[in-house]
């Protein structure tokens, strides 16, 4: 799962770079929800490592890195743009407010 990206302070605004990263992890989570009943539908006796309890305990993490990784990838659903777009928006329209 991707880190979660740090919030800036009550006054400051946050990056270009920090909002981008925080609508990856958005995207990353969304993403490894939709993927999760997925996984859950399919026969792990047949997987590559032959199902088992250990295979059933890792299958979130491995959604979640697969989630990521497509995220990051930019083959994941497309949010991460839609995000970062509105959250530079909104940034860019509380400055403009606050000004004298």
């Amino acid at each position: 799962m991707l880190p979660a990206p740090a919030l800036p302070s009550a006054g400051g605004a946050a990056t270009p770079a920090r909002l981008r990263e925080a609508a990856l992890a958005f995207e990353a989570q969304v993403l490894a929800q939709l993927l999760q009943p997925a996984f859950a539908t399919t026969d792990a006796s047949r997987s590559a490592f032959g199902g088992g309890a250990a295979e059933r305990q890792w299958q979130p993490v491995l959604t979640e890195a697969l989630a990521a990784s497509a995220a990051r990838s930019g083959r994941g659903l497309g949010l991460a743009d839609m995000v970062l777009r509105q959250a530079l928006r909104l940034q860019e329209s509380q400055q403009q407010e606050n000004r004298p």
